[in-house]
């Protein structure tokens, strides 16, 4: 297991992603708990981009339950089709919101939040079993680059997700 992230120094988003990827494969590899593996993948990726808040929110029981994040207090539980959570959990699809306050029904759980992007990750079954949320202080933060590169790191939890 890596203990140590090794990022050069760019701010080249699309550099960061072919970075960290090998890395986070490595630190995963082995792991087969997925809340385990939500706590490193989060503490990497937080650690790489430095955005606001990075975290999961597991599917139970009809609604989106935090899981593993870094970042500030969270909100939870979130209900299906509600913010920009539920509304990725109910759509299944990757939302890239470049400025929070003009998302319908966006749950503010932090005034500092400005953008935010949300990807499903399927389990086994092939449905919404989860989501990966990042919120960022700067408005439209999030690009074509991070949906790709944000998508192909949470593969790797897709993977061991029941």
């Amino acid at each position: 297991m890596a203990e140590q992230l090794v990022i050069s120094e760019t701010t080249d988003r699309a550099t960061l992603y072919t970075a960290l990827f090998p890395q986070v494969k490595a630190l995963l590899a082995g792991e087969n708990d997925p809340i385990a593996a939500m706590a490193n993948f989060c503490a990497a990726v937080h650690h790489v981009f430095h955005w606001h808040w990075v975290g999961f929110y597991r599917v139970q029981e009809g609604q989106l339950v935090v899981g593993p994040f870094q970042g500030p207090i969270a909100c939870s539980p979130i209900g299906h089709g509600k913010g920009v959570c539920g509304v990725a959990w109910k759509e299944a699809r990757i939302i890239n919101v470049p400025d929070v306050d003009a998302f319908p029904g966006h749950i503010a759980c932090s005034a500092a939040s400005r953008s935010e992007i949300v990807l499903p990750l399927h389990g086994r079954g092939g449905v919404v079993s989860a989501v990966f949320d990042v919120d960022s202080a700067v408005l439209n933060d999030f690009r074509p680059a991070d949906e790709r590169g944000l998508a192909q790191l949470c593969s790797l939890i897709e993977a061991i997700l029941p």
